[in-house]
């Protein structure tokens, strides 16, 4: 369990990481003070904000990463408003101002989505069947023992 959750890590890392290319490469568009920010808000959804969610509607994320991706996203959307943190400027009037809902709403958004396209998948498919899928014995009470190796 815990390396997959590393490797979950990895891949929100990964994400955050090409976001970053992505809108390094807009920044022309995204920097300009001569585009209107409503225009540079549609800019960031169509073009920087699925190539961060990319794959992430099957991750069972926790917290923590939730939080990075979504410190990822405030970042970029204050650098398009050419503004700093220090600015001390809520993050609501950047979501405001360039019409962007939150990363996390989105996400979630993405989920049900692929939730109801299992939905429809026939009982037989494999991602199906773990639903149904019981595991026989019974797990002893407490915590369980902490294994080093395999």
């Amino acid at each position: 369990m815990l390396h997959k959750l590393g490797r979950i890590d990895e891949d929100v890392s990964h994400r955050i990481k090409v976001g970053w290319v992505k809108w390094r490469a807009a920044t022309g568009v995204l920097c300009d003070r001569k585009i209107p920010l409503n225009l540079k808000g549609k800019f960031y959804k169509v073009a920087i904000r699925p190539v961060m969610l990319y794959g992430s509607e099957c991750w069972p994320m926790t917290k923590a990463q939730k939080r990075r991706i979504e410190v990822a996203e405030m970042r970029m959307l204050r650098w398009t408003c050419d503004k700093t943190i220090l600015d001390m400027i809520p993050n609501r009037v950047f979501r405001e101002n360039l019409k962007v809902s939150n990363i996390i709403d989105k996400l979630r958004e993405e989920r049900l989505r692929w939730f109801v396209h299992v939905r429809r998948r026939p009982l037989t498919a494999p991602v199906r069947r773990v639903k149904a899928l019981t595991v026989d014995g019974v797990r002893r009470r407490g915590r369980p023992t902490h294994r080093w190796g395999g």
